[in-house]
């Protein structure tokens, strides 16, 4: 019997090293690396190749161009691997992105030195954060995004040429 589960566990540890050999290059990165060699004439010179239409970059988001975190990758870099080889990114979703909503949102002037934000209370909401408004910027809650600044530096940050969020 301890043979009999010996021989499977070793089948399967060597499917899997199998596995992981498998996908080490996806077709797309394979794509990418390789190049065309030019074509040649009859008589040995080589011709020019007739241009070949790169395929667009699809953006993260209709609504925004370029990516909105450092730490993000583009969607031609993260959705690489077995998962997407057979995935026509043309005709897949591409939500809005949320960020741009967010920057559309007035600032919340208050007389308060913290603020605390609860993302509207209730099931819609988040955990209640405390939002220290003392500097003369305009300061968004972690959570939601909402923006809050402090009435005393109201003429400072209208002055400034321009904002991420309108000071309505």
């Amino acid at each position: 019997m301890y043979a009999s589960r010996l021989r499977v566990a070793q089948r399967l540890s060597r499917q899997y090293a199998a596995l992981q050999r498998s996908f080490t290059t996806t077709p797309r990165q394979l794509e990418a690396t390789t190049a065309v060699p030019a074509p040649k004439s009859e008589t040995g010179t080589v011709t020019q190749a007739p241009e070949t239409s790169l395929p667009t970059e699809l953006q993260q988001a209709p609504n925004r161009t370029g990516l909105w975190a450092r730490s993000q990758k583009p969607r031609s870099e993260a959705m690489t691997g077995p998962r997407f080889e057979q995935t026509d990114f043309s005709v897949q979703p591409q939500p809005y992105a949320a960020i741009e909503l967010i920057h559309k949102e007035p600032v919340r002037w208050t007389h308060d030195r913290v603020v605390a934000c609860d993302g509207g209370g209730g099931p819609a909401g988040h955990p209640k954060i405390y939002i220290n408004t003392d500097k003369p910027e305009i300061c968004t809650c972690g959570y939601c995004g909402l923006p809050f600044a402090n009435e005393h530096h109201r003429k400072h940050l209208e002055a400034l040429p321009e904002t991420s969020y309108p000071l309505a």
